[in-house]
């Protein structure tokens, strides 16, 4: 069973609609985006050349990168295209929103180890 550490990281109204945004846990950067409906959240990083997923199109579930194109899945991080990618993923994370705030859970080996400290504070990017 993996365990999650639920970080509060911004309003729900901060991240405007079918966008990215970067936000900074600890030492791992995250793209979260507001699809409307619900809020999902990946590693910022494209598998193909490191692209900033955040500043990516969404297009349905989907986010392309905007330096080479490759279309990623928001839901399960799989590369839908191109098909030479679709060996490759991109880590996800679970999310809620309650009270109008996001929170994303992030495995506890990255929020301080097994001690049970907590994560550094987390920071949205300003668009």
């Amino acid at each position: 069973m993996n365990e999650h550490r639920w970080i509060r990281v911004t309003a729900v109204e901060n991240l405007p609609l079918r966008e990215g945004r970067a936000v900074l846990l600890g030492d791992r950067e995250l793209a979260i985006f507001n699809l409307g409906d619900r809020v999902l959240a990946t590693d910022n990083t494209c598998p193909h050349q490191g692209g900033p997923l955040c500043d990516g199109i969404v297009t349905g579930d989907s986010v392309v990168c905007p330096l080479h194109a490759w279309k990623v899945n928001l839901e399960s991080g799989d590369v839908e295209r191109p098909a030479i990618g679709k060996d490759r993923c991109v880590a996800t994370y679970p999310t809620r929103v309650e009270d109008g705030i996001v929170s994303v859970g992030v495995p506890v080996e990255h929020t301080g180890g097994s001690d049970g400290a907590s994560a550094p504070a987390s920071t949205l990017e300003a668009a």
